[in-house]
């Protein structure tokens, strides 16, 4: 039967009849068991089962001895290898070791390293080198208490002075529980170590010991050169002062001096040398001195001798005698460090007369200043008296003239109802508006004098502006209309508190002067808000006033026109707008330029603001007459004459106009009137300050959504294009044809329907 064919066999048996075991035993084996089991087939003994269970249990027990010998040969060969690689570790420890050692061996420094328990693991050669007669007791194992007694018992160790070897053992106990610790350590014949301890992370300390003879030895001989360096200098210092000084260290004896202090207390100079006591100076001071009775010599000395100077000590002693009648000097002695202190004298002769010299003449200039303030105010009473009289003199005369005037008026009136004829009634004319130019100019030298005498009656009351506003213009628009100008009073509704006389006085001045030097254009008069203020603004077209006679104006008598004539006034209105002004608390301002018109400015306070120019705040706009909404355009143009055109063309069309001269006072108007116009017409270049984008980009936030801003420019560039279309601005080339803004005011008219 090949053994392919066989049967498979259990395990136990297949171990049994294994191929190494000699066929004769593998014969005799399988007689055995055939024979064991016809046996136990025939004739099953009473435990037949418990034979064949021992046989498997052998067969396992077999089995499991073997498994425990391979696991303990496989434990045997990882404890053969461990056992290999601890003996690795061990040699590669040896020789890190020894590295080590050679190592610590080859720094230049001494070194010792002492483990967490304060034990020495090792040391270099070089540590405590100093130290010789220890040298041999030091070895690994040597606690460090043990060791800083070792090397207290050195003789070759140098303690400080006054320390005993029980207190350097301590100094070095304390510092070996710091984590780091550092000094400098004497030896024997002068040699320096410097002592470093260093705490590692695993608690041991290593000590380096480096000696530093020469370099100490280097130092002190260079701070030695800086002192006598110092010292050079410090005496070169001293004898470039004007004073004389000298210095005492704690125990008052003389460190340095110059030459002036011999001189200032007559001593000869072999007299001063270093280490002398202060008592010999003191004694030169007492001998050749006066002090003051209350701050005598003994204070001097006991601020010398005492233990805290707080403060320093100062004070003045004369010298007597001497063809210039004495000297006087000043004794100062200021402490400095190490107790000791400083002291110098200083000749205050020159000084002590010339302020007894300026005394004398203050008290001269002050007797002259008496004298004069007296003549003064007798020479005021004069003028004061003389001012009254004057101004009696004048009401009286005026009041005189004002009779006859008033006379000769109404004859004049009376001679128009009999005269019939051109010629005489010209002539007539004439005569009445001579007399009623006088009858003006004696009006205006009464309020002169009313008001430089302070006897102006003020009756102080809210005051409506609308209609003193409405008795203006109904005044002065024939007298514009003669001379070909526009007068216009913007709206307002506003109650301002003021004295009504002199405010329509006030404002009639500043319309008449402002037709009167205007030979085109516009007059305009409008009110603007500002907080809890009110600004009426008198604005015109004409010459302009330069910038040197904004202040000369203001006086009496005073014409920039010296060819107008003495019918046309005197000079006194601007001069009665400043004293009125002033005696209502009235701000008066004025802006300016020649060509460029004036603009008057009367800032006051106000009770009402229900109004302002043109709208009253952001409501609808008004319809005008001809059923057209009203509209506002704001003009930023500073070319007067450019302003001027603009203005009056829109005006023709029915438009309202706030005209400015710059971004910034466009921003200014907008914020403080919270006017919203329809129309905001911007020149690109306004000189100095915003330029016209920067300005329409200010005040863009206070425009109302639907105002038309337009860019008014003669610049083609493509750059400014960009820019203006960036911020949704028109743009308006230069020259400006009329159908062009037509155009813009005709969209704006569109849009508040």
């Amino acid at each position: 039967m090949t053994d392919a064919a066989r049967p498979e066999l259990p395990a136990d048996i297949d171990r049994m009849l294994s191929a190494s075991t000699d066929p004769a035993r593998r014969h005799d084996k399988l007689v055995m068991i055939a024979q064991s089991l016809i046996r136990h087939i025939e004739d099953p003994p009473e435990d037949h089962g418990v034979g064949y269970a021992q046989f498997q249990r052998a067969a396992v027990l077999e089995e499991e001895v073997r498994a425990r010998t391979f696991d303990l040969e496989h434990a045997l060969d990882l404890l053969n290898a461990s056992n290999a690689r601890l003996s690795q570790a061990y040699h590669e420890k040896d020789v890190a070791r020894r590295n080590l050692s050679s190592a610590i061996e080859a720094v230049q420094e001494g070194f010792a390293l002492f483990d967490a328990q304060d034990v020495l693991i090792m040391c270099n050669a070089r540590f405590n080198a100093l130290l010789p007669d220890i040298r041999d007791r030091l070895a690994p194992g040597l606690k460090f208490e043990d060791y800083l007694a070792l090397a207290a018992s050195s003789r070759h160790l140098v303690l400080p002075e006054a320390m005993t070897r029980e207190a350097w053992i301590e100094m070095r106990r304390r510092g070996h529980h710091e984590r780091h610790f550092i000094a400098t350590q004497g030896m024997a014949d002068g040699r320096l170590v410097q002592v470093s301890e260093q705490r590692t992370s695993d608690g041991s300390t290593a000590i380096l010991q480096t000696e530093v003879t020469d370099l100490i030895r280097a130092e002190r001989a260079e701070r030695g050169r800086m002192l006598d360096g110092q010292a050079a200098i410090l005496q070169a210092t001293l004898e470039h002062l004007p004073l004389g000084v000298c210095l005492f260290d704690s125990g008052l004896r003389l460190l340095g001096w110059n030459s002036n202090l011999s001189q200032m207390l007559a001593l000869p100079l072999t007299r001063l040398r270093r280490g002398i006591h202060f008592d010999e100076i003191f004694h030169q001071l007492r001998s050749q001195f006066a002090f003051p009775a209350r701050q005598g010599a003994n204070q001097m000395s006991d601020w010398v001798r005492s233990v805290r100077r707080k403060t320093r000590f100062s004070v003045e002693v004369n010298r007597e005698g001497g063809d210039d009648g004495g000297r006087t000097l000043t004794i100062l002695a200021r402490e400095i460090p190490e107790g000791g202190f400083v002291l110098s004298i200083d000749d205050i002769t020159d000084h002590t007369r010339a302020l007894q010299s300026v005394s004398r003449a203050n008290e001269m200039l002050e007797t002259r200043v008496t004298e004069r303030t007296l003549e003064l105010e007798d020479a005021l009473a004069r003028a004061e008296r003389a001012n009254s009289s004057r101004a009696r003199f004048v009401a009286a005369v005026g009041h005189d003239l004002m009779q006859p005037l008033s006379a000769a008026t109404l004859y004049v009136g009376s001679l128009f109802e009999d005269v019939a004829q051109p010629g005489p009634r010209g002539k007539l004319d004439k005569i009445q508006r001579s007399l009623d130019s006088v009858s003006g100019l004696i009006e205006a030298l009464l309020d002169i004098s009313r008001l430089e005498a302070g006897e102006a009656a003020l009756t102080v009351e809210p005051i409506a502006l609308a209609p003193i506003f409405e008795q203006l213009r109904e005044e002065f628009t024939p007298v514009a209309e003669q001379k070909g100008l526009t007068l216009i009073f913007r709206p307002v509704r506003a109650t301002v508190v003021s004295d009504r006389s002199y405010l329509r006085r006030i404002l009639q001045n500043l319309i008449s002067n402002a037709i009167r030097y205007t030979d085109r254009g516009r007059v305009l008069v409008v009110a603007r808000k500002r907080p809890n203020r009110l600004l009426i603004q008198v604005r015109d077209t004409g010459r302009g006033i330069a910038a040197k006679d904004h202040e000369i104006i203001y006086a009496e008598f005073k014409r920039l026109d010296a060819k107008a004539s003495a019918a046309e006034g005197l000079g006194l209105g601007l001069a009665i707008v400043e004293r009125a002004t002033a005696l209502l608390g009235h701000q008066l301002s004025l802006r300016s330029a020649p060509g460029c018109g004036s603009t008057f400015s009367v800032e006051m306070v106000t009770t009402q603001e229900t109004g302002g120019e043109g709208r009253a705040g952001p409501a609808a706009p008004r319809p005008r007459r001809d059923g057209r909404p009203e509209l506002t355009a704001l003009i930023v143009e500073n070319d007067a004459e450019m302003a001027l055109a603009l203005s009056q063309l829109l005006e023709q069309w029915g438009v309202n106009v706030l005209e400015v001269c710059s971004g910034e006072e466009a921003v200014a108007l907008l914020q403080d009137t919270g006017v919203e116009p329809e129309i905001c017409l911007v020149d690109y270049q306004l000189g100095t300050g915003m330029d016209g984008l920067t300005c329409l980009a200010a005040i863009r936030l206070l425009l109302p959504a639907s105002c038309a801003q337009c860019l008014m420019t003669a610049d083609r560039s493509d750059a400014l294009q960009s820019g203006a279309a960036s911020l949704g601005v028109e743009v308006i080339t230069k020259p400006i044809l009329p159908a062009t803004l037509a155009q813009v005011v005709m969209s704006a008219r569109r849009l508040v329907r």
